[in-house]
C-alpha cells in the first residue's frame, strides 16, 4: 500500500499535482526559462503560459479552480480570500523571487498552505554588489576615477589620503537580515572590521557570525562604510535618521541596498550635496527619483537602478531554487526554504 505525501496528501508515484504560473508576464519571461519551464512540467501537470498577471479573469477562474500548487514571482496579485475561495485545492505556493508579503497574505497562513521563497537565493547578488561597493568605497575607485579623468594625467602614486584603503577599515551592517549575514561571510577573507546593529541578535551570535555588536549610534560613529539591510517595516521606516548621518565620520560612505525608505533621504541629499558623506543607493525613495533630483548629479552619490538583485544568469538561480523546491513537495520531502509565517513580515 502507498504512503500518502504529507505535502500533497496523494499516494507516492500517482497523478503530478496541478501547478500552475502567477506572476507578471516580464517575470515570467525573464525567470522562468525554457529549460525551467520544461522541468516544471516534467514534475507537474503545468498549466501552459501565459502567466496568470490578474485573478479576476476568466481563465484565471478557470485555472485557479483545480490548482494546487501556485508558482509565483514578481507581479502576482496578492492572494486573499477571495482569490483562495476561488482555488479550494491550493495547498502550496513556491515563489520565485524574495519577499513573499506582497502576495502572500494572512488568509494563505489561516488556510495552512506551505510556502517557500528564493530570498536565500535573491540574496546573493545583493551581497556580491555591497561587497563590491565596500571595497571601491574604501578604496575611493569612483573619486580617483573621477580626478583622473579630470586630469589626464597620473599624481604621484601616494596621492591619496592617509585613511584611504581597505586594511583595517571598518565597516558597519545594518541588520542581521539574509543578505546581511552573507555580506558579514564574504567580509571575512578581508582586513576589515565588522560591526553589526541587529537588536533580535546577541553579542554571542553576533560574533560567531563574524562581526561586534554595537548599538544603532556606535555603528554609524564608528563606520566608514554602513551597509543597510534592514526590511522596510512601519518601525524601520526612516531608521537611518537625521542624527544618524550626522554622527557619521567625514568621507563615510553609507550604501543601501534594502528599501529607499529605511533611510531619510532629505537628510542624506542634504549631507551628500554638502560634501560631507558619500553614498551608494541602489534603492530611493521614490524607486525612481524625478528628473530633476539633486542626486542625480550629486558627485558624492553613485545611483544604481536597482540591479543588486538577481539579474540576468542570476535569474537563473532563483528558476534552479524553485524547480528543486517543486521537486521536493511533489515528492512529499517538504521544503528546504519554507517560509514560517512568523517570519514573513520580515523578509525584505
Amino acid at each position: 500500500m502507498q504512503t500518502p505525501h504529507a505535502s500533497t496528501g496523494r499516494p507516492a508515484d500517482t497523478v503530478r499535482p496541478r501547478a500552475a504560473l502567477a506572476m507578471a508576464p516580464e517575470a515570467a519571461d525573464g525567470v522562468l526559462d525554457a529549460t525551467a519551464l520544461a522541468a516544471l512540467a516534467e514534475l507537474t501537470d503545468l498549466v501552459p503560459p501565459p502567466a496568470l498577471a490578474d485573478f479576476t479573469t476568466e481563465r484565471a477562474r478557470r485555472v485557479l479552480a483545480d490548482t494546487e500548487l501556485l508558482i509565483t514571482g514578481w507581479g502576482c496579485p496578492p492572494i486573499d480570500e477571495r482569490v483562495l475561495a476561488a482555488a479550494p485545492r491550493l495547498r502550496a505556493i513556491v515563489h520565485t523571487a524574495g519577499s513573499v508579503r506582497g502576495h502572500v497574505g494572512a488568509a494563505c497562513w489561516r488556510r495552512g498552505i506551505e510556502v517557500s521563497s528564493a530570498a536565500r537565493a535573491n540574496a546573493l547578488p545583493v551581497a556580491e554588489y555591497t561587497l563590491a561597493m565596500i571595497l571601491l568605497a574604501n578604496k575611493g575607485v569612483l573619486e580617483s576615477a573621477r580626478a583622473y579623468r579630470a586630469a589626464r594625467t597620473r599624481e604621484h602614486w601616494q596621492y591619496a589620503g592617509p585613511e584611504q584603503g581597505n586594511y583595517q577599515r571598518t565597516v558597519g551592517i545594518l541588520s542581521a537580515s539574509l543578505t546581511g549575514r552573507r555580506v558579514i561571510e564574504l567580509l571575512r577573507p578581508h582586513d576589515l572590521r565588522v560591526l553589526l546593529y541587529d537588536p533580535y541578535v546577541s553579542a554571542e551570535q553576533a560574533a560567531a557570525l563574524g562581526a561586534r555588536a554595537v548599538d544603532l549610534p556606535e555603528l554609524f560613529a564608528a563606520s566608514d562604510v554602513v551597509s543597510v539591510h534592514t526590511p522596510l517595516l512601519p518601525e524601520t521606516r526612516g531608521l537611518v535618521s537625521r542624527e544618524l548621518l550626522a554622527a557619521l565620520r567625514p568621507d563615510a560612505t553609507l550604501i543601501n541596498t534594502a528599501r529607499g525608505a529605511v533611510v531619510d533621504q532629505q537628510a542624506l541629499t542634504e549631507a551628500l550635496l554638502a560634501g560631507r558623506v558619500r553614498a551608494v543607493l541602489d534603492v530611493t525613495e521614490p524607486d525612481q527619483l524625478p528628473p530633476d533630483h539633486p542626486l542625480w548629479t550629486c558627485e558624492n552619490a553613485l545611483l544604481t537602478p536597482h540591479i543588486a538583485g538577481s539579474q540576468g544568469t542570476e535569474l537563473r538561480r532563483l528558476a534552479a531554487v524553485a524547480v528543486d523546491e517543486v521537486r521536493r513537495w511533489a515528492r512529499g520531502e517538504g521544503f528546504a526554504h519554507a517560509v514560517p509565517p512568523e517570519r514573513a513580515a520580515y523578509l525584505a
